[in-house]
């Protein structure tokens, strides 16, 4: 495990930069086990429901999407840069079904870089989540607070 040290300050960041995620497959008893625990409506959590209806089958919950998300934007991205915290997660927009079956992946872009006087960057991203066939499932903007190099000048 790494001791940090080659994590990426803000001053490493630039806007326009890509970052992109891994993948998750989506198996059936991940998506039916999710669903049972948070999000129990009868089209995520009954087959039989769920293919009589407007999906035609099994759709995962939103939240497990999201929760998707966050696990390949940590693991791809944020334990690559010196992060202090999130600060808001807003814009989501589910743009088609995830289901049983899928392999998600994805990337963020930075939009934007605001550095305050408490070394740290305001940084500003969107990110997006794509299914095997390359379409867009998810997408949201994020900011989080990155530690700048603690002998930064000051503007």
């Amino acid at each position: 495990m790494s001791d940090g040290s080659d994590r990426l300050w803000a001053d490493d960041l630039s806007v326009g930069q890509i970052f992109a995620f891994g993948t998750h497959f989506v198996s059936e008893d991940e998506l039916l086990d999710f669903a049972r625990a948070w999000d129990p409506q009868d089209f995520h959590v009954d087959k039989d429901v769920a293919e009589r209806g407007p999906y035609g089958g099994l759709i995962a919950s939103g939240l497990h999407t999201m929760s998707i998300y966050q696990r390949l934007n940590v693991t791809g991205v944020l334990d690559n840069w010196r992060v202090i915290a999130g600060k808001r997660l807003g814009d989501v927009e589910f743009l088609r079904p995830v289901r049983p079956g899928d392999t998600l992946t994805g990337s963020t872009v930075i939009d934007a870089i605001e550095f305050d006087d408490r070394a740290r960057a305001l940084i500003t991203s969107s990110a997006e989540l794509r299914n095997a066939d390359d379409k867009p499932v998810m997408r949201t903007v994020v900011e989080a607070y990155v530690h700048a190099r603690p002998d930064r000048t000051h503007d």
